[in-house]
């Protein structure tokens, strides 16, 4: 019987991987990002002259205005196209925030403050609470972005190598975490910043008034991050460490030690006092808001619209660079004043590839939203859906599972927001499913797989690293210890995102309930 089951996994494990195998060949005949904006924008363009040509239209559900498609070749499509093409950039809602963002979070990885963030974390825990540590860490590492498997994935085969279990289970265990737990953070990412403004730009498809904040999948994302934690520590514990047990470490990574990883003195002087900096803004943020007549209250008293909350990615941006700059402070990383502007300078020049492709969505998403295609197929799509009675639950599903398929080919998350945002936001607008509860459907069918896709370049890094420990390792072993950490949170969070739904729960400060 045993001996059927290995054949029977293995005949499995060799369909697998023809599949993704063929994903693999399929998904390297893709375009870049950016020349899949310009072929979308370019397909926008020519739909629509031919659209109109046919008079294709649809009645506004709301106020029964007739809306049809304008072509884009025409004097005023053309102004779009040529004229307002800077406009079209300069307006492009997440590109303002991720730069504020990153000028920040890049004076945070110059003085070295996110290394020792993760590492600090995970390098002092009770070994019975280690693969929950490193799952959690990983889940949220986001916030350093590259930072995160470049010092995590290396980290947790130390750590684990030092507590005396499998390097290679610590190291699948932080890759797992990281890459498909990907959009869930205890902490607020620049992420968060990013699919915000994709978010508000498709809505304001249907309302130009809508505005999602950064904070507005708040709620979701934390406890997701927990009990994503959780579900990989499970998975970890009791289906990957069994198998890693009988797996012979014969590589060069069998004589790492943890050594230098383990936090310096003044590193830890260093998070203590970025830490305190942290606190003490939290605290006078606070302040600042109880008060019921306090200036930094909206204009209508509230909290919500306080411009401390509206402003949320500047005063991210903030505290990183102050916590960045009091560790590198501390440490002697930054010591004089002048390496923060180049901090920040450099920070502005790694954005470069995400500005460029910014500039082909940007364009894309101003045709879309011109011609009037993004209102008439969000009309069409939701009287199709309203009128067959399918439940919001089917539809969210029906949105994970066709986002999770292009996310194997499509690694890219913002580049596939920023493709499906203007079709889903609205559509579901229309069956009063609101734009923040769109946003988190996709964060959970984003981050899964992207565990498994091979179009992932840190699944080669990945591999990398688990070669060093053992020599003979290919695509077949990391894609079997990484697809049941892929399935698992997969269906876990679909589940998690119904039962919040279900029960009506805010997803984040000022989101509606459903």
């Amino acid at each position: 019987m045993a001996t059927a089951d290995v054949r029977s996994t293995g005949r499995a494990m060799t369909v697998l991987m023809r599949f993704l195998q063929l994903i693999e060949r399929a998904g390297n005949k893709l375009p870049h990002p950016f020349w899949l904006f310009i072929l979308m924008g370019v397909l926008v363009v020519l739909l629509s002259a031919v659209l109109e040509a046919l008079g294709v239209h649809a009645v506004s559900p709301a106020d029964g205005e007739r809306i049809a498609v304008k072509s884009l070749i025409s004097a005023e499509g053309v102004q779009v196209v040529f004229g307002d093409a800077v406009d079209n950039f300069a307006a492009f809602p997440p590109m303002a925030l991720i730069v504020v963002v990153m000028l920040g979070v890049a004076v945070a990885e110059r003085a070295g403050l996110l290394n020792a963030v993760l590492r600090g974390s995970v390098t002092r825990v009770p070994d019975k609470l280690l693969t929950f540590a490193l799952a959690l860490v990983g889940v949220s590492a986001s916030v350093a972005s590259d930072a995160a498997y470049v010092v995590l994935v290396p980290l947790g085969a130390m750590i684990f190598k030092a507590a005396g279990r499998s390097p290679i289970l610590g190291l699948v265990t932080a890759f797992g975490s990281i890459s498909a737990g990907y959009n869930a953070s205890i902490a607020l990412t620049p992420g968060d910043a990013l699919f915000a403004g994709l978010t508000t730009g498709a809505a304001q498809i249907i309302d130009p008034q809508y505005t999602v904040t950064p904070v507005a999948n708040y709620f979701f994302t934390a406890v997701s991050a927990v009990l994503l934690a959780l579900i990989i520590t499970a998975v970890a514990e009791f289906v990957l460490a069994p198998a890693t047990a009988r797996m012979e470490v014969d590589g060069d990574g069998a004589d790492a030690e943890l050594g230098d990883m383990r936090l310096t003195a003044d590193e830890r002087r260093g998070l203590r006092n970025a830490l305190l900096v942290v606190v003490a803004a939290a605290a006078l943020i606070a302040a600042a808001l109880i008060p019921s007549g306090s200036p930094f209250r909206g204009e209508d008293g509230g909290v919500l619209s306080s411009p401390l909350i509206t402003g949320i990615a500047f005063i991210m941006g903030l505290l990183f660079l102050v916590a960045g700059a009091v560790f590198g402070r501390t440490t002697g990383s930054l010591s004089r004043a002048r390496e923060i502007p180049e901090a920040m300078a450099q920070g502005v020049r790694d954005l470069a590839p995400v500005l460029v492709l910014f500039f082909a969505a940007a364009q894309f998403l101003a045709y879309f939203k011109w011609t009037g295609l993004g209102e008439v197929l969000a009309v069409r799509g939701a009287g199709l859906l309203g009128s067959a009675g399918v439940p919001t639950p089917v539809m969210l599903v029906g949105m994970v599972l066709v986002c999770t398929v292009m996310n194997i080919m499509i690694t890219s998350g913002s580049a596939q927001w920023a493709l499906v945002a203007p079709v889903f936001v609205p559509m579901f607008m229309l069956l009063s499913i609101p734009p923040e509860t769109t946003q988190a459907v996709f964060r959970v069918a984003d981050s899964p797989t992207n565990v498994i896709s091979p179009m992932s370049p840190y699944f080669a890094m990945a591999l990398g690293f688990l070669q060093r420990y053992r020599r003979d390792a290919g695509i077949g072993t990391l894609l079997s210890m990484t697809l049941p950490i892929s399935v698992a949170m997969l269906v876990g969070w679909t589940l998690i995102l119904l039962a919040w739904w279900g029960l009506g729960i805010p997803l984040g400060p000022g989101a509606p309930v459903r």
